[in-house]
């Protein structure tokens, strides 16, 4: 689903300084699969998770989405690629003026869904993630292990073929880390691809799922589930 080809990464500092965020980075991810990225701060996870979103563009490398050169693409077909994934941030992204129900049915409509479409599904992601009696709760009335649920509802609503998780139990505690995780594993048991980024260990042990190993910018290590 995801091939990554001898990828470096090379960004310019506004003092025109380079900095190597990844060198010669190879892996590939089969649809279904759920892939754990592993490494400290700064060691380049949120770079690759912005490669697969065509967010940022390889210094050097290639990079394939369901076998089609990303940076081959036309804006349309970019367009299109980011409509196949989902992404769930740290800090959440919510929209605050929104409620629950609000939050998602906004990325619905503007991903083209119907209004029927809508009243049919939301009731049902919001089950599959523990907040079916929160829908008409605002971001600021939840938990924070409840907002990270919302955000990967949010992620999943539009049926995305993969999701990109950035650090996504990197604010919550040990007890919601492993609500979330269970979330995601049964998200990625039903079919959709998964990639998350993370530097916790706790994370990697629960899932016992295929980890790649990164240290500054280089993958060290991996491990099958």
């Amino acid at each position: 689903m995801v091939e990554f080809q001898k990828v470096t990464k090379v960004y310019k500092t506004k003092n025109r300084k380079e900095v190597l965020a990844l060198e010669d980075v190879s892996f590939k991810i089969e649809k279904g699969e759920l892939v754990s990225i592993v490494g400290p701060s700064g060691a380049g996870k949120t770079t690759i998770l912005k490669i697969i979103l065509a967010q940022e563009k390889p210094t050097k490398g290639k990079v394939f989405f369901e076998g089609k050169e990303i940076f081959k693409m036309k804006k349309s077909e970019i367009a299109e690629l980011r409509r196949k994934i989902g992404v769930v941030f740290q800090d959440y992204r919510l929209l605050k003026a929104k409620n629950v129900f609000e939050n998602l049915s906004f990325i619905m409509e503007v991903t083209g869904f119907s209004d029927r479409e809508i009243k049919r599904d939301i009731p049902k992601v919001l089950e599959l993630v523990g907040l079916e009696e929160k829908m008409e709760s605002f971001p600021e009335e939840l938990s924070a292990g409840e907002k990270q649920r919302l955000a990967i509802a949010r992620a999943v609503i539009h049926r995305p073929k993969i999701i990109l998780a950035d650090e996504p139990t990197g604010n919550l505690d040990s007890l919601n880390t492993l609500e979330i995780l269970k979330i995601l594993k049964k998200i990625n048991e039903m079919g959709t691809t998964i990639v998350l980024a993370t530097h916790n260990k706790e994370v990697v042990n629960f899932l016992k799922t295929r980890v790649i190993y990164l240290k500054k910018g280089k993958i060290v290590g991996e491990r099958r589930g």
